[in-house]
């Protein structure tokens, strides 16, 4: 297995306003049942869907066809806070989001999609409002978040973003994928393990 060093993010944007969208708006608790993660991606957003949705005339962003394509999410301050499920970054990665960019993130949520291979990097609120106009306008609309150069490039424009150095680190080196690390070496895991008595058995 080839460990994946994450550089470079780009593809249409999914805005998503609001503060302090916790994990239970993410995905609702109703949908925790499964012992997997798989089709959890039905649901992400589906009570906000639902009642943005009911409204004539109004169509919620994850409903909205033209951002089906999405691959950035784009959310304010304190995203994913409240629980720690970690159904919620992986409702958002099947969804085929593969970057959050925000302006601030609930600390557990952060790590948990560090796991998953999707980061979550910080920008202020005056880039954030332009990425959002932007892509709300236009949907189609290409943004790049880079981790090498720190910045999201959108309509010709680069802004800068954040991440705290050992996450960045971790994606530039692939030492995110902790699962990853251990299938690469997996010769040298065994060796090891053959080692501690109660592994062996003797």
């Amino acid at each position: 297995m080839t460990v994946e060093r994450i550089q470079r993010i780009s593809g249409p944007g999914l805005p998503i306003r609001g503060e302090n969208i916790d994990t239970d708006r993410i995905i609702p608790a109703r949908f925790l049942k499964s012992v997997s993660f798989e089709g959890l991606e039905t649901h992400l957003f589906e009570d906000d869907r639902r009642e943005v949705d009911a409204r004539q005339h109004d169509s919620h962003p994850a409903s909205n066809p033209a951002f089906s394509a999405a691959t950035v999410l784009l959310v304010n301050t304190n995203f994913g806070c409240g629980s720690s499920r970690e159904h919620a970054p992986q409702a958002i990665r099947r969804r085929g989001i593969r970057a959050i960019v925000g302006e601030s993130f609930s600390e557990i949520f952060f790590g948990n999609s560090i796991a998953l291979g999707m980061p979550c990097v910080s920008a202020g609120a005056e880039t954030m409002q332009a990425l959002m106009t932007a892509v709300e306008r236009t949907p189609s609309t290409e943004l790049v978040v880079d981790l090498e150069s720190m910045t999201v490039h959108s309509n010709g424009a680069t802004y800068p973003i954040t991440l705290p150095a050992p996450a960045r680190d971790a994606f530039l080196s692939g030492t995110w994928d902790a699962t990853g690390l251990l299938l690469a070496d997996f010769d040298d895991v065994r060796a090891v393990a053959r080692k501690l008595p109660y592994v062996s058995g003797w």
